[in-house]
């Protein structure tokens, strides 16, 4: 049985998300304190007793999602399974972060200060209501491509998130993209929706917050990870330091390839992926993307029992 640890990206978070491992692990209670310390405020009281909104922010939700998962690490840690038992990490957009931390590529300290950094950049490259994001369902990557491509005349508008087979995410500026939806249907898309995102991510809209992360990263000790860190842009394993750092910044702008990813995982011979934090989003597309893989989403204490 080969395994790859994956780290879900924005979008699951919940007020109440890692309370109970918190509760149940004093190691996962250690990760939640070590980001509150790096940030200088109380994120986890935001996390377990604030309200929705809040945590959906940007700035907030990329150290808490991070948080989360790396504090169910440390408890499925200390019940005896560690990321050396595992042949890659991943993660989806700022999941990313999240699998070079567990891989000990960049601090938990560090990592909690450039997602709060690159939250607050990715939200200040383009003004509220200026760019949007939409889910084109049952069109693969290369029509979803052309769709976008049609609809943005002299306004940008990109395949952002190649998600699953049938799961396509575009951004842009808001005009394009609602021209995409149009034009999707028109396609044979099955549904065509906006997402209630803040900011048009993975896109050239981005180009702001990537000039952002790249100084902010130059400030950041790299390790090379434990475990090979199976890159979004590249939809292969890196180890490098010094090509992290450069593919961190090409990320912002870039497409999120998971589908891609997860199929060269599994040409490596992973069969088994072990979903690390909140939520199942990330289950749900690899499931869709190669069924013979096993998907266990691991965020509670219960989760961890079952294993």
């Amino acid at each position: 049985m080969s395994r790859a640890f994956v780290f879900p990206g924005q979008g699951a978070q919940s007020i109440g998300m890692g309370k109970t491992l918190a509760d149940a692990y004093p190691a996962a209670k250690a990760v939640f304190n070590e980001v509150d310390d790096a940030l200088g405020e109380k994120l986890s009281t935001l996390i377990w007793e604030g309200d929705q909104d809040s945590l959906t922010l940007t700035a907030n939700a990329q150290p808490a999602l991070m948080a989360t998962s790396l504090a169910a690490l440390r408890a499925l840690e200390s019940e005896g399974v560690t990321l050396g038992d595992a042949a890659f990490v991943a993660g989806h957009s700022l999941g990313e972060y999240s699998a070079l931390a567990a891989s000990g590529a960049i601090s938990i300290s560090d990592t909690a200060r450039l997602l709060r950094k690159r939250g607050a950049a990715m939200q200040a490259a383009v003004p509220v209501g200026v760019g949007a994001m939409a889910a084109l369902l049952g069109l693969d990557f290369a029509a979803a491509s052309e769709v976008a491509a049609e609809a943005a005349g002299d306004d940008v508008c990109q395949a952002a998130n190649d998600n699953d087979p049938g799961q396509v995410v575009i951004s842009g500026h808001k005009a394009a993209v609602d021209r995409a939806l149009v034009i999707a249907k028109e396609k044979g898309a099955r549904r065509a929706v906006l997402l209630p995102v803040s900011a048009p991510f993975h896109c050239a809209l981005m180009a702001p917050a990537a000039d952002v992360m790249a100084a902010a990263l130059a400030e950041v000790t790299i390790n090379a990870p434990a475990v090979p860190l199976v890159a979004n842009v590249r939809a292969e394993a890196v180890s490098d330091p010094d090509l992290i750092r450069a593919l961190l910044v090409e990320q912002v702008t870039g497409s999120v390839r998971w589908r891609e990813s997860v199929a060269w995982m599994a040409a490596q011979g992973v069969n088994e992926i072990w979903e690390i934090g909140a939520g199942k989003a990330l289950s749900g597309m690899i499931r869709r993307i190669d069924k013979t893989i096993a998907c266990t989403a691991i965020g509670t204490p219960e989760d961890i029992a079952k294993l």
